[in-house]
């Protein structure tokens, strides 16, 4: 398989269902940075989350039979947004299942894009387990928000359209969770631009890839709550992109709550840009790292805008 030529495919597929979305330069944080920083908008995707590229890929990619036994997926909340918007686009049926630690926000979005809500299990490993079972006992077909090669691949889109936006690039920043984002990303880019540096940025109450990959194997740690509940949570055993960041991802960036919700803020004042937590770590890496990459064309990939109005009132007022 490679990686790169299926992304190609993929960016083929799903062009009619998704929004390329804007490269927006930022001349505030390019001074802070002594540097050229530019940020991928999947922000104002559909449904607002690059989510939607991958979903909506491997429902495309599915059989018509397959389609007919009807889909089953876990998330935390943005991916399952995107399923149930491809569900709907698509005329298919499914359901998906969220953890009870699922952001109250997200869970409404689901709803809002007809999803068909089953709560079960208190974080997302545990939601994802039980989904592929579920999906395996009624004969449906389980959509991973990760750990699936054509969803890795259909994330992986935006960077094609990044490439077209801006041909030359010399470092990328993304922030990880199941790593299907950054896998797909820096699967292209290398293929492409083999000395591109690709970054990727996680919570320091969620580092559980950073983690795994030093240890050189799938870890189970502890999660504490995060402004980034995007990319919250364990792996599954055995998931492909483990291996795909290992080989791939050139340096994990850790940032903490404060550190998330000042790049939050900041993209907000100077951009006047809605991000939520998964971004703003994005955006908070590059800002710990910065000093690396002075007079040095950069992307930091603003992954999605769902945020309730309570966590926004919590990082404006702190």
């Amino acid at each position: 398989m490679s990686l790169a030529a299926d992304v190609h495919d993929a960016e083929q597929r799903i062009r009619p269902h998704v929004r390329e979305t804007p490269l927006d330069h930022t001349p505030h944080i390019s001074r802070l940075g002594r540097s050229t920083v530019l940020l991928k908008l999947e922000n104002l995707q559909h449904t607002g989350s690059f989510k939607l590229r991958g979903a909506m890929h491997k429902l495309l990619t599915l059989a018509p039979e397959q389609r007919a036994r009807g889909i089953v997926t876990a998330s935390s909340g943005n991916h399952g947004a995107a399923v149930a918007y491809a569900l709907a686009r698509l005329g298919l049926t499914g359901l998906i299942f969220v953890p009870t630690t699922a952001a109250p926000a997200k869970v409404q979005l689901i709803e809002r894009y007809g999803g068909n809500i089953r709560v079960y299990g208190s974080d997302s490993v545990q939601s994802e387990v039980y989904a592929r079972a579920y999906a395996e006992q009624h004969g449906m077909i389980y959509v991973s928000p990760y750990n699936d090669w054509q969803v890795i691949c259909g994330q992986g889109t935006i960077a094609v359209e990044l490439l077209r936006q801006v041909p030359e690039l010399d470092v990328v920043f993304a922030a990880v969770g199941g790593g299907g984002l950054i896998a797909g990303l820096a699967g292209y880019l290398k293929a492409h631009l083999p000395q591109i540096t690709v970054i990727g940025g996680l919570p320091q109450h969620s580092p559980v890839m950073a983690a795994s990959v030093n240890a050189g194997r799938i870890l189970e740690l502890p999660i504490l709550p995060t402004l980034s509940d995007g990319t919250a949570g364990g792996l599954e055993a055995g998931a492909i992109t483990f291996e795909l960041c290992r080989t791939l991802v050139d340096q994990y960036v850790l940032v903490s709550e404060a550190e998330i919700a000042a790049a939050m803020r900041l993209i907000i004042e100077t951009q006047h840009l809605l991000i939520e937590g998964a971004a703003g770590v994005a955006v908070a890496a590059y800002l710990k790292t910065c000093a690396s990459f002075q007079g040095r064309r950069v992307a930091i990939m603003l992954c999605g805008a769902n945020i309730g109005l309570d966590t926004l009132k919590q990082i404006l007022c702190s």
